[in-house]
């Protein structure tokens, strides 16, 4: 297996970190996101660790937004998805992929092309 050191909940929010964009994509809009998407609850905590984590192994950087009246003049922080986890997201898809196309169980179609 190839490694991407990315775990589902990671790569989960990394790829909505990458559809928020990078005005929307702080910890409570990742939050409701993953709520939306998923149907399942995740604790800001939870988000919060993960995104500091994947900032650590590059795949994130953050940068301060700008205070708003809404925050009550607090900033939050905002994060967008590096070169490098472009790639881990890249490699993980391809991956995943492969796996599929070699279960004889399974076709499917990805991209328009039909995997039996």
């Amino acid at each position: 297996m190839k490694e991407t050191k990315l775990g589902e909940f990671e790569e989960v929010i990394l790829l909505l970190v990458g559809i928020l964009g990078e005005e929307d994509a702080y910890s409570f809009k990742i939050t409701k996101e993953f709520k939306d998407q998923t149907g399942r609850s995740v604790s800001i905590g939870a988000v919060h660790s993960t995104l500091s984590r994947m900032e650590d192994k590059g795949f994130l950087t953050s940068e301060m937004g700008k205070a708003t009246s809404e925050r009550g003049g607090r900033r939050k922080r905002i994060y967008s998805i590096t070169a490098y986890g472009r790639r881990t997201l890249e490699m993980s898809r391809d991956f995943k992929i492969s796996l599929w196309k070699q279960f004889p169980q399974f076709g499917f179609e990805f991209d328009g092309l039909k995997f039996s």
